[in-house]
């Protein structure tokens, strides 16, 4: 199998050739107020092809200068990936972390696969009530370590809060980002079907819960049946390793100071409009209270955090990667036009598997788009439209929306799976080996819950 960053790098050869090949077109694009923030919004109807002579095909050394340009535009979250990556590499060799999950596994006893479902039942209600992703990065190292501790492997661990977060984020009960804008976008009534939706987060976490769990069990019987056998990984610590350490008073102080940041940080995301900048300022001071508990000099404290950061420099560089496919598209002005032809198979597709094609539709486009509420203002007015053509409810539409972007988030080299995989030090080929199985077990679930909804009339 080749290296991840070849297959990213291919995707984007690929892109750069259908740049030439691809029409370019575009939609004309209108402000519009959606849940109190102004966004350009396609109007349906408006799409025209744009000479090429106007755009900028990628040609040769194009192609090369996309992976700087990629690097450049994905700065924000490279910089990201680091300092989380490096603050909670300076907190776990405080000490505290492995003494806190000793204490912890010493009380479970046998009985540590029951924090499975209650971890990912935490990380899937932040997903679907609030939106929560990128809040959720700093809980890898904590997660992928516990899971090493508990005797299984980093892929566990990696799947319990990935897993948990993305298809809570699918399964959208309240998500201001996916639901609240496709709804208001669509000209459906805010909020509302939350019930429906409610159902099918349940069905989705139960199949997802349950396939975790069977790993687990199966690594139990035969460890060398992990995906990831034989490779160290980054946040790895054995579980013999606990039991040299006491929890202290200081081990305490460090992990209140984690509770107390992480709090901080959800309110600062949801409440008070922070972003990238005050989520990094947030862990550096985390990081720097650790060390102080601890006593650490201010140069242990660099040479820990660099050291800390330098394992996911890998992660970095796919992350910028994977953000040159955009490039070349946006270069190329070939997004629209993928948008245009494909609503327009839905056209003329039968009643009976319209919903399913627009299941599909929209988690193709979330390849082009990996974001929820882009994906949702360029899409939702043209979707909608065509919904009332099709003869299905605008309500299904969107949830035949949020669908498509949520589980192909964490499936797409273009969309978040290449962040939270450099966050965690995981292969992006040993995922796809991984999760496949369970994409299409949940890709499953979801056809079936669009039908019922066509059926019932939501």
């Amino acid at each position: 199998m080749p290296d991840t960053l070849i297959i990213v790098a291919a995707v984007v050869l690929i892109m750069a050739i259908l740049s030439w090949v691809i029409p370019s077109g575009t939609y004309d694009y209108q402000d519009q107020d959606v849940n109190g923030r102004i966004r350009s919004v396609a109007i349906d109807g408006t799409y025209h092809e744009v000479d090429k002579s106007e755009v900028s095909p990628t040609g040769f050394l194009g192609l090369f200068a996309a992976f700087y340009r990629g690097c450049v535009d994905a700065a924000d979250i490279i910089f990201v990936i680091l300092c989380c990556c490096g603050t909670f590499g300076v907190m776990v060799k405080t000490g505290a972390f492995h003494s806190g999950i000793g204490s912890l596994l010493k009380r479970l006893g046998n009985k540590g696969l029951i924090l499975v479902p209650i971890l990912m039942i935490i990380f899937g209600l932040g997903g679907s009530i609030f939106g929560m992703a990128s809040e959720f990065y700093g809980f890898y190292p904590l997660i992928i370590g516990l899971g090493i501790a508990m005797g299984y492997d980093a892929m566990f661990g990696f799947a319990v809060i990935a897993c948990g977060e993305f298809v809570g984020f699918m399964g959208a009960t309240l998500n201001p980002y996916t639901v609240g804008v496709a709804q208001n976008v669509s000209q459906v009534e805010l909020y509302s079907g939350t019930w429906y939706r409610a159902i099918c987060l349940v069905v989705f976490m139960t199949i997802t819960i349950v396939y975790v769990i069977r790993y687990a069990k199966k690594l139990s019987r035969d460890p060398k049946s992990s995906v990831v056998y034989g490779e160290k990984s980054i946040h790895e610590f054995a579980e013999g390793d606990l039991d040299s350490y006491e929890f202290t008073t200081s081990d305490l102080l460090v992990i209140i100071d984690i509770a107390v940041t992480l709090v901080i940080l959800m309110l600062g995301l949801m409440k008070w409009g922070w972003d990238y900048p005050q989520l990094c300022g947030l862990f550096l001071i985390m990081s720097m209270v650790g060390a102080g508990i601890k006593k650490w000099s201010p140069n242990k404290w660099c040479a820990e955090f660099i050291d800390s950061a330098k394992t996911v420099v890998w992660g970095c560089i796919l992350t910028g990667v994977a953000k040159g496919i955009v490039v070349v598209m946006k270069d190329a002005m070939i997004m629209d036009t993928v948008i245009f032809h494909l609503s327009n198979l839905l056209k003329n597709a039968p009643s009976g598997i319209s919903a399913q094609l627009m299941l599909i539709v929209q988690t193709l486009i979330n390849f082009f788009i990996p974001s929820g509420s882009g994906q949702a203002v360029a899409t939702m007015p043209i979707m909608a439209q065509l919904a009332d053509i099709i003869g299905v409810t605008r309500q299904t539409a969107v949830l035949a929306f949020q669908f498509g972007d949520g589980l192909s988030n964490i499936f797409w080299p273009t969309a978040d799976i290449v962040i939270i995989c450099g966050l965690g030090g995981i292969k992006l080929e040993k995922w796809y080996k991984w999760f496949t199985p369970l994409f299409l077990m949940l890709l499953g679930a979801q056809m079936i819950m669009l039908e019922i909804a066509v059926l019932i009339g939501y």
